[in-house]
């Protein structure tokens, strides 16, 4: 059981965290800002002017030769990387001549420096579109180099893009991390949990809390076998905790597994028990790896309620739960959750790793290979 001081000073190691982490972009856009830019006014020259069309398909060779001769200290003018200096410029600048739709896009953030960015763009009524470029750049191009490429590669179009720039400044993602979130489909997955949140919980915190779900939930940084029981997943996502914090996403703090609840005469074990750091609250999981049935939500109904009662105390907001499973029918988990008064979520989950009971023991060993390969030499 989480004890007050316990969760204090988890909320203080989460807080300590994110300061650290914010100190960390803060230098790291010290370093990178002027670099970004000017990458950006290249990719803005390369596609106005005409060389390409004079040189041909070696335009870029011969450019990247120039500059390195010219400038042999400063690294990043490889023909690859030159090529990305004009798709960057051109896949941000589609949008930057509507002014107004950009601003809208930034305003709808949480992150300060995009609603800078929109409130500047609102003033800038007179300004041309050159002087809405270099502000756009000067304030949008908060993170490295090669998050850029992996964003400008991956995302379909810019609203993506900006969610991912927005929650790659918020949390600190490594490159590695934003792969692994694109990859995932962050932005098509978060808050697509169904939930009966717009009716247990105030209108303020309804949306917030529903954000910080996602459906699916990914798993793919785990390898089990093809007939396993739920506490074989269980197991593996608490042996793989961080990056299964990494894909429940920022503020979720582990409190345990099979946390023991006494309620009457019994005890009951719930499957996952988290703290939500930035939301004030805990979140009971419950695994299935099956398919929903209406009778999972009742009994999350009850750990919710159970914890409220003998965890929750006057800091914290109301409890949450979410279930998730293999495989849902949308309908019936809307009709599971409908007269259920504790806030709840169901969400699927994802397995890309999952070997056949048999199939491990049918690989051949290093040895075998070696052997077979030395007998293909002979």
């Amino acid at each position: 059981m989480l004890k007050n001081n316990d969760q204090q000073y988890i909320s203080w190691i989460s807080d300590l965290k994110q300061r650290i982490q914010q100190s960390q972009i803060k230098a790291a856009i010290q370093v990178n800002s002027v670099l970004i830019e000017m990458y950006w006014d290249l990719g803005k020259e390369i596609s106005e002017r005409s060389f390409e069309n004079t040189y041909g398909s070696g335009f870029f060779k011969k450019l990247s030769q120039d500059l390195r001769n010219e400038f042999p200290e400063i690294k990043g003018f490889s023909e690859s990387n030159l090529k990305f200096f004009r798709r960057f410029y051109l896949f941000y600048n589609q949008e930057i001549t509507n002014r107004q739709q950009l601003a809208n896009e930034f305003k709808n953030d949480n992150n300060s420096n995009l609603q800078q960015v929109a409130k500047d763009l609102k003033n800038g009524e007179n300004q041309n579109s050159q002087q809405l470029a270099n502000d756009f750049s000067q304030k949008l191009f908060l993170i490295p180099w090669f998050h850029h490429v992996t964003i400008i590669t991956k995302c379909k179009n810019i609203k993506e893009a900006l969610f991912y720039i927005n929650k790659t400044i918020e949390n600190g993602w490594s490159r590695a991390v934003l792969l692994n979130m694109i990859s995932g489909n962050l932005y098509q997955s978060q808050g697509k949990a169904i939930t009966n949140f717009s009716k247990t919980l105030p209108d303020y915190d309804s949306e917030l809390v529903k954000q910080t779900l996602k459906d699916p939930y990914i798993f793919d940084f785990i390898s089990i076998s093809d007939s396993y029981k739920e506490r074989e997943l269980e197991n593996a996502l608490i042996d793989n905790i961080q990056k299964f914090l990494i894909e429940l996403g920022n503020g979720f703090a582990f409190v345990g597994k099979q946390v023991e609840m006494k309620v009457g005469n019994q005890s009951f074990f719930i499957d996952l028990l988290f703290y939500h750091i930035k939301l004030k609250r805990y979140v009971v999981i419950e695994l299935k790896t099956g398919e929903f049935e209406p009778e999972h939500a009742g009994k999350l109904n009850f750990y919710v309620t159970s914890v409220d009662k003998q965890l929750r105390d006057e800091n914290d907001n109301a409890t949450v739960g979410l279930i998730i499973c293999k495989t849902k029918d949308d309908i019936i988990a809307e009709y599971s959750l409908t007269d259920l008064h504790k806030p709840l979520g169901i969400s699927s989950y994802e397995l890309k790793k999952i070997l056949p009971d048999n199939f491990k023991s049918s690989l051949p060993s290093i040895e075998e290979i070696e052997n077979e390969l030395n007998k293909n030499l002979k």
